[in-house]
C-alpha cells in the first residue's frame, strides 16, 4: 500500500462540541489548507465530524486510543488540569517504560499522554 497521508477521523454527534475541546483544551492546531482537520505532532491529522449512525458517548472508549507522544507528561497534564480535565489514570508506569496518563473527550473516547524516554 503506497499512503500519501493518513488521518483519524472521530464522529460525533456533537461534532462542534468535539471540535472546540481538541482545539481549545487539549491545543491541536487547524490545518487551513485541508479545511477542518486538525494537525498535531509529526503531521498527523484528526478530523472530527458528524455521522447519521453515530449517537451518544463512546460505548467502548478502550477500543481506540489516541495517543499524544509528550517530552514532559507533568507539564502538559498540568496544563490540561487547569482547563478542567479530569484524568482516569495518573502517570501510571508501564513494564516497557513508558509513562501514560489517561483522559476522556466530551464524547468518551480515551485520550492519552505518553512520555517514554527509553
Amino acid at each position: 500500500m503506497d499512503v500519501a497521508s493518513f488521518n483519524i477521523n472521530i464522529t460525533s454527534d456533537q461534532a462542534d462540541v468535539l471540535h472546540a475541546f481538541y482545539r481549545d483544551v487539549v491545543g491541536l492546531p487547524l490545518n487551513e489548507q485541508v479545511g477542518g482537520f486538525m494537525v498535531g505532532g509529526g503531521g498527523a491529522m484528526l478530523l472530527i465530524d458528524g455521522h447519521s449512525d453515530t449517537k451518544g458517548r463512546a460505548k467502548e472508549p478502550q477500543r481506540v486510543l489516541i495517543n499524544f507522544m509528550v517530552d514532559d507528561i507533568a507539564k502538559e497534564q498540568a496544563a490540561l488540569e487547569a482547563k478542567g480535565v479530569k484524568f482516569l489514570r495518573n502517570q501510571g508506569r508501564e513494564e516497557w517504560g513508558g509513562i501514560i496518563s489517561t483522559f476522556q473527550d466530551p464524547d468518551g473516547n480515551y485520550l492519552q499522554l505518553i512520555e517514554y524516554k527509553p
